[in-house]
C-alpha cells in the first residue's frame, strides 16, 4: 500500500513510529507536511500538490493534525477524501473532536458520563454559572487549549469569578467544569482503534499538580480498565466518528466520566508504559479497512 502520514515534523516519536510500522509491514510511506500542500478545487478532478508535485496513487492517509492547524489541516484531509483516498480519521470527525463544546454536547446527547459543564458568552451571570456546576473548587478551560495549557483550577468562589472574568476580558471562549476531587490528579488514557481499546495507561499528575498531562510532568503506568470504562471509551470514539482516538477518562464517584476525545493521540507515552506496538496496530487496521471510497463522508463534511 501507498500511505501518506500528514505531519509537520517527521522526527516526532509518533510520526517516526508510524513510518517504522509501515516499513515493517512492507508499505510505501511518505511524511507530508499539510501546511506545504496546496489544492485545486474542481468537481471533475480535484488535486493536491506538494512542493511542486501532484500527489497521486495513495491508498490511505494517517492525519496527525495539530490543534493549531486544524482549519487548513482538515481541508487537506477533506481533499484527499474527495479523491477517494481512505483516511483513518475523517475530516468531519477531526473537526468535531477539536471543538470541545460540540464534542461534549454530542457525548452528552448519547448518554456518556461527563463532568457537569457550563458555558456562557457573558460574565453577567458568572456566579449562577459557577453554582450550576456545583460551586468551587472548579476547573476553567480555554476551548482552544491543548496538553493542559489554558486549564486552571479555581479553589474558591472568588478565585473562580476572577479567572472567568479575566478570560472573558481577553475575549476567550471558556468552559467551566465540575472538579472531580476523587480522581486525585489522575486520569486514564484509553487508546481506541476501531471497536476496541488496544492499550490503556493511568497518568498521574506531578506533586501538587491537578493536571495529569505527561507534557506537564505527569507519570504513566499500565492500568486495568473496568468493562464500563472500556465501553465508555469505545462508544465515545464512535460518537465522534474516530477510528483512532485517545479517550481521557476520570474515575469519579458516579462512574467513568470523559474529559476529552483526542483525534491525534500521541504514541510515546502509551507505547512506553504498556510495551504494546500501537503503531503497528494502526497500520493493521488500515490494511483491513482501506478501500477507495470507504470514507463515510467522502469529503462532504
Amino acid at each position: 500500500m501507498k500511505i501518506a502520514i500528514l505531519s509537520r515534523n517527521p522526527e516526532l516519536y509518533s510520526t517516526s513510529r508510524l513510518v517504522e510500522a509501515c516499513h515493517q509491514r512492507g508499505h510505501d510511506v511518505r511524511v507530508i507536511d499539510p501546511l506545504r500542500c496546496y489544492m485545486t478545487i474542481a468537481s471533475q478532478r480535484p488535486t493536491i500538490h506538494y512542493k511542486g508535485e501532484e500527489l497521486t496513487g495513495y491508498d490511505a492517509i494517517i492525519p496527525r493534525i495539530g490543534a493549531s492547524i486544524t482549519f487548513f489541516g482538515t481541508a487537506v484531509v477533506r481533499q484527499f477524501e474527495m479523491m477517494n483516498v481512505y483516511s483513518v480519521n475523517e475530516s468531519v470527525a477531526i473537526s468535531r473532536s477539536r471543538d470541545k463544546l460540540r464534542s461534549l454536547q454530542l457525548l452528552a446527547r448519547k448518554g456518556i458520563g461527563l463532568p457537569v459543564t457550563g458555558f456562557a458568552q457573558s460574565t453577567k451571570y458568572t456566579q449562577d454559572l459557577i453554582n450550576q456546576v456545583g460551586g468551587a473548587p472548579l476547573v476553567v478551560k480555554l476551548l482552544e487549549g491543548t496538553q493542559g495549557i489554558g486549564v486552571v483550577l479555581a479553589e474558591t468562589q472568588k478565585a473562580a469569578e476572577s479567572v472567568i472574568e479575566a478570560f472573558r476580558g481577553l475575549q476567550a471562549q471558556i468552559l467551566v467544569q465540575e472538579f472531580i476531587k476523587e480522581a486525585h490528579g489522575a486520569d486514564l488514557r484509553c487508546f481506541v482503534i476501531g471497536d476496541k481499546v488496544v492499550a490503556a495507561m493511568m497518568r498521574q499528575g506531578a506533586e501538587g499538580e491537578f493536571r495529569s498531562n505527561i507534557h506537564r510532568g505527569g507519570k504513566a503506568t499500565v492500568v486495568r480498565l473496568t468493562p464500563e470504562e472500556r465501553s465508555t471509551a469505545v462508544r465515545s470514539a464512535r460518537i465522534m466518528g474516530l477510528n483512532v482516538a485517545g479517550v481521557d477518562i476520570l474515575r469519579s464517584n458516579h462512574g467513568p466520566v470523559v474529559m476529552e476525545v483526542n483525534s491525534s493521540p500521541g504514541l510515546q507515552g502509551i507505547e512506553t508504559s504498556t510495551g504494546k506496538d500501537v503503531a503497528g496496530a494502526i497500520i493493521q487496521f488500515i490494511e483491513k479497512q482501506a478501500k477507495p471510497g470507504k470514507n463515510k463522508t467522502r469529503g462532504r463534511g
